[in-house]
């Protein structure tokens, strides 16, 4: 008889040690995990891997046996737990498919096969045990696709023409985009139909202008954002847009060609955020500028011009030759603490505006005034001061406007019928505590407040969130539509989307609830010096925009490990749904101050009572931090005086100098950089507003593009939907035009069903709102600012693009 062939140990040895290696890196956080009352599930999956390695260090052939056993004991947890859903099966079965690829091959299995009784079935063990492994993953990935596929949901059908008048129709006829959101409604609604379901797909890029405007040394660092997000407006046959730092731009409407460019120049190293969202127009004539393009210069000090629209040089009789210094009456602004990113709203002879400011810093900022100024002359007509009776009441020699009070930095929307603006209200800086809050704080903190236009006279307020502790100030104001009530009769009514998802339907004119509002019971915490309100307001007859409360199977990760890691960290925090507020202990933010929808706002089809708006699911880890503990472990420096040089902290770190406590605020993030919450990340939806439900979601956007530099992006597109930043535009045909996504795909959808009609890819980040418009060759153009976010971290380029049919031959 032959010698038995002896089996080498080297491979089969090493493989052992790393087995027992990562079971032991399992089995120990599980046990932990199953302390905080978390799953059994790694814990056991981790014995498993040990026991498997300590055999195959020993040669012994039951090794694969026990690895067999952990593959099919996780197969059935993870079906049990997450059924079908191949995104949230990836964590706990692709690793170790991947891993079983090799514990079953030739060199392993084989191996310990080999010398012993029946070795006839040394080559099936390993056949079948490699091909098991294997339909593992294809199992994994086709459920994810599956499911992505599974999201997207047409639940009603697309409703009957409300009969509503279109608000600034004869503006829209006319074929311009006077302001940020088209009209003063706010609605980004365009007439021209020339693109539509049928030739969408022939959509093709124009023409492109480069800027020249990118970011400088610094800028997108150390969490500072530099973030294209313009949305230009155009008059007669001419677009204008600001680039981040600031330059205004003229460009033909049709050919995209440079007219004339005006820089302001200042200084904006103190700056963490760079950009500036759009440009404002006022009509003049009789002056010496009849046409005149509005805008800021976020440089120290803050500024406010007017250039003429058809020469791009200075309007002389503005302001002091063109420019209004905006630090008048607002007391000491350290460079960087005070500017405005949105465009001002320009309406009956008023420029009206307030600011963005450096938040969560410090008590005592610069105030968040509303200001009207006049349009022709600069002067200063009114302003809205919460901490003054009456709130325009105007300032004596030497006074200055109540510091640290809640600012509208969004942009804004106005009644032009019923001389109405309406501004959307922050926090009184800084947010994650407020136990020192003053009396009009409490009241008008994330509000939405309606200001007569001429006057600065409060209309009135609703306030979405009460003693608001995690930064959900409204980012934008309200998209105006009329809407029938239960008797047919068409109502004036607005809908403020917010940052916690909630929808609030109002009467325009008096800020009533047009569908219920309803005080409800949220949860409280134990900060000391703290108080919480005990209920706050839900928008109950309406679709929330959120994904439900976390579960510990939303839990995810790239691996076992970070998601085993993920539900420890959950298991540890405080979550109680929405309105969980922070602590010392720490706090899930789902949503946080990134919110459901941010600055960008709804889509609104005033002729079907629909809205369309974009979601981002991204939880945040909220941390409060006694001061003298934040101080010790060097988060930020110590600062108490406004004359002396501001020590600028790491973004996450929020100081909040002047109270007890600190907040960390911090994406959540498993160790591995994964997202700890598990797809879907974002989603398209379109809502029913007369019959108050959601028509159809869509899951958009796959992982290609994401990461957080340019060398690392992922190279495929997985279609686990992605985060977004940036709105949308529709027509009256349905389309929906929107290239918000962090995978830099621009997209046109059919609006009555969610589908996609056309998808491109662009050279950077389309984080800004698109307009459509018909140029003067007859074509229907979509033109977008394609330049990146520095916060959702995709590609800054300086691009605005075109897109349109092709010419007719």
């Amino acid at each position: 008889m032959p010698p038995t062939p002896r089996r080498s140990s080297f491979l089969p040895l090493v493989t052992g040690i790393l087995l027992v290696l990562l079971g032991l890196g399992l089995a120990l956080p599980g046990f932990w995990l199953i302390g905080l009352g978390g799953s059994f599930y790694y814990a056991v999956a981790g014995v498993l891997i040990v026991a498997s390695g300590i055999l195959m260090i020993r040669l012994h052939p039951g090794a694969s046996a026990v690895y067999a056993a952990l593959l099919l004991y996780t197969l059935v947890w993870a079906l049990g737990r997450v059924g079908l859903d191949g995104w949230r099966l990836l964590p706990p079965l692709a690793l170790p498919a991947g891993m079983g690829l090799w514990v079953f091959s030739p060199w392993i299995t084989g191996r310990l096969l080999q010398g012993t009784e029946g070795r006839s079935f040394d080559k099936p063990v390993v056949a079948g045990g490699m091909a098991f492994c294997a339909a593992l993953f294809v199992f994994v990935f086709a459920c994810g696709w599956h499911i992505t596929a599974s999201r997207d949901h047409q639940f009603n059908p697309f409703p009957g023409e409300t009969g509503a008048a279109l608000p600034g129709a004869d503006q829209q006829a006319a074929n311009d985009w006077q302001f940020y959101g088209g009209t003063p409604a706010g609605d980004r609604f365009a007439m021209p139909t020339q693109i539509n379901a049928s030739n969408a797909h022939d959509l093709k890029v124009a023409w492109v202008y480069h800027s020249k405007d990118l970011p400088r040394a610094g800028e997108n660092s150390r969490g500072r954002e530099f973030s294209f997000e313009a949305t230009p407006i155009k008059i007669g046959n001419r677009l204008f847009f600001c680039t981040p730092h600031r330059d205004v731009v003229a460009l033909d409407a049709t050919s995209g060609k440079e007219i004339w460019r005006y820089s302001p120049g200042g200084e904006f190293g103190k700056n963490i955020y760079q950009a500036c969202r759009g440009v404002s127009y006022v009509n003049a004539p009789g002056t010496d500028c009849a046409h005149r393009i509005v805008s800021t210069n976020s440089s120290s000090p803050p500024t406010l011009f007017e250039v003429d629209a058809d020469t791009g040089k200075l309007c002389e009789s503005f302001g002091d030759h063109g420019v209004v210094d905006l630090r008048g009456g607002m007391g000491a602004i350290p460079p960087g603490f005070h500017f405005i990113t949105s465009p001002p709203m320009v309406l009956h002879n008023r420029i009206m505006t307030s600011g963005w400011v450096y938040d969560d810093q410090t008590v005592g900022e610069p105030s968040g005034v509303i200001r009207g100024f006049d349009a022709i002359t600069g002067q200063l007509a009114w302003a809205w001061d919460m901490g003054r009776t009456p709130t325009n009441k105007p300032l004596d020699p030497g006074e200055v406007f109540t510091r640290g009070t809640a600012n509208g930095w969004g942009v804004y929307t106005a009644d032009s019928g019923l001389n109405m603006v309406y501004v959307p209200l922050g926090i009184a800086t800084p947010d994650y505590f407020g136990g020192k809050r003053r009396s009009f704080d409490e009241k008008y903190d994330s509000s939405l407040v309606a200001l007569d236009i001429t006057t600065g006279e409060e209309r009135w307020h609703f306030q979405t969130v009460h003693h608001d502790l995690w930064d959900f100030d409204l980012p934008v104001g309200p998209s105006l539509v009329d809407l029938p009530d239960a008797h047919g009769t068409l109502t004036p009514a607005l809908v403020q989307t917010t940052k916690q998802g909630e929808l609030f339907v109002l009467d325009r004119r008096t800020g009533a609830p047009f569908y219920r509002v309803q005080e409800t019971p949220v949860p409280a915490g134990d900060t000391p010096g703290e108080h919480y309100s005990p209920t706050q307001p839900l928008s109950v007859d309406m679709p929330n925009l959120r994904r439900p409360n976390l579960t510990e199977d939303d839990m995810w990760g790239a691996t076992p490990y970070d998601q085993m890691f993920c539900r420890i960290a959950f298991r540890s925090m405080r979550d109680k749904g929405l309105f969980t507020p922070p602590s010392q202990q720490g706090t899930v933010g789902f949503p946080a101050f990134d919110g459901v929808a941010d600055w960008y706002g709804g889509t609104v089809d005033p002729t079907h009572g629909v809205m369309y708006i974009n979601t981002t699911f991204i939880p945040f880890l909220m941390t409060l931090v006694p001061q003298e503990k934040a101080l010790a472990k060097g988060l930020y420096k110590s600062w108490h005086d406004w004359t002396q040089p501001y020590p600028e902290p790491v973004f996450t770190n929020n100081p909040q100098h002047g109270l007890p406590f600190a907040a960390v605020v911090k994406p959540w993030l498993g160790p591995f950089g994964a997202p700890c919450l598990a797809p879907p990340w974002g989603k398209m939806q379109a809502i029913d507003l007369v019959h108050r439900r959601v028509i159809w979601e869509r899951a958009l956007g796959t992982t290609k593009n994401v990461g957080p530099t340019n060398m690392l992006r992922m190279p495929v597109g997985l279609p686990t939907s992605v985060f977004s930043m940036g709105g949308s535009v529709t027509t009256p045909n349905g389309l929906v035009f929107m290239g918000a996504l962090a995978d830099q795909s621009f997209h046109v959808l059919d609006g009555h069903d969610g589908h996609t009609l056309f998808k491109t890819e662009l050279d950077a980040g389309g984080n800004a709102t698109p307009l459509t418009y018909m140029g003067e060759d007859g074509r229907q153009y979509v033109v977008l600012a394609v330049g990146g976010h520095g916060g959702l971290k995709t590609r800054n380029s300086d691009e605005v693009v075109a897109f349109a049919l092709p010419k007719a031959p």
